[in-house]
């Protein structure tokens, strides 16, 4: 939820690199990196301020989308623990989990187990997901996956939640009478919906904590954010909530080399100033990406955006 972060300021995470290889947006150098690469990026992640890391979620990648999306996707909670046991403060986020392919009480023991292995850091980020196949293979319903994600996010409210005998009755899954231990170290684990279609709007607006949006131009973000707040006050709904936004990719600094037509680089001020109109259409989080072309930039970028561009966010 918004006061999860600093009030007031725009709180900034990322999508590791490496756990996800897809051909849209992977740098080159991540082909032969590995755990190595990805413990000392959490750690400067760690130092550096940021508020989450990211993980990606995809079971397996059928050929015809091979070329495109590749089939390195590393298992979130996997992943996501392994760096919980080398950062101290930098939170855990599952961007995101297509938590229909999988019962919800599999998804609360995973999700619960990490939450309280490291210290209440989890944000489960859910998605409806878009491989068929995927979903074919694991007996999981593709062309119901809106409803069902719809009763899952329900489900995962009373797995994750206090009770060591959680209770749910819907129309897809149903259980009580089942205890689960250990329970998540957070009394209420934050859930963040991605997407970006109507269903997903309206599946954050209604159910979620937080809202993270999948490739939103600045230009549709005002819109979409006026939505979710229609529809949330239209539901009843007065927790706060999280509103994301993924940001261009990022230089600090003048680039040696071609980093794109749509990268932002340049002094840490201007980089700022270019950021702080996600905070005015009222975003709470960016998620951000660094141009590299290897570990080390990477690491450097990081550092470099946490003690230079992040105090100039606010």
């Amino acid at each position: 939820m918004a006061e999860q972060f600093p009030a007031g300021r725009l709180a900034y995470g990322m999508q590791l690199p490496v756990q996800s290889q897809s051909a849209l947006f992977a740098e080159a150098w991540e082909a032969d990196a590995g755990p190595e690469d990805l413990v000392e990026i959490a750690r400067t992640a760690d130092r550096a301020g940021f508020a989450y890391l990211a993980s990606c979620d995809h079971v397996a990648i059928p050929r015809r989308l091979a070329d495109a999306m590749g089939t390195v996707w590393y298992d979130p909670v996997a992943t996501l623990a392994y760096l919980a046991g080398v950062t101290e403060r930098v939170r855990l986020l599952s961007h995101v989990a297509i938590v229909g392919l999988r019962h919800p009480l599999l998804t609360a023991k995973q999700y619960a187990t990490l939450d309280h292995l490291s210290g209440g850091r989890l944000i489960l980020g859910v998605g409806a997901g878009h491989v068929a196949e995927e979903f074919d293979v694991l007996g999981a319903d593709f062309a119901g996956r809106g409803p069902v994600l719809d009763e899952t996010v329900d489900a995962l409210r009373a797995a994750l939640g206090p009770e060591e005998f959680p209770e749910h009755h819907g129309e897809r899954f149903a259980f009580e009478g089942l205890g689960q231990r250990p329970r998540p170290a957070q009394e209420r684990v934050p859930i963040w919906v991605g997407g970006s279609s109507p269903a997903a709007v309206r599946r954050a607006a209604t159910r979620g904590d937080g809202w993270l949006p999948q490739g939103d131009p600045r230009d549709r973000l005002p819109g979409q954010i006026a939505k979710l707040r229609r529809l949330r006050a239209e539901a009843g709904v007065e927790a706060p909530l999280t509103i994301g936004a993924i940001t261009e990719p990022l230089y600090v600094g003048e680039p040696s080399w071609p980093v794109g037509r749509r990268a932002l680089s340049g002094k840490p001020e201007a980089l700022a100033e270019s950021l702080r109109a996600y905070a005015a259409m009222g975003v709470h989080q960016i998620q951000v990406r660094f141009r590299s072309r290897g570990r080390t930039e990477l690491t450097d970028q990081m550092a470099a955006f946490g003690a230079d561009v992040a105090p100039h966010i606010e």
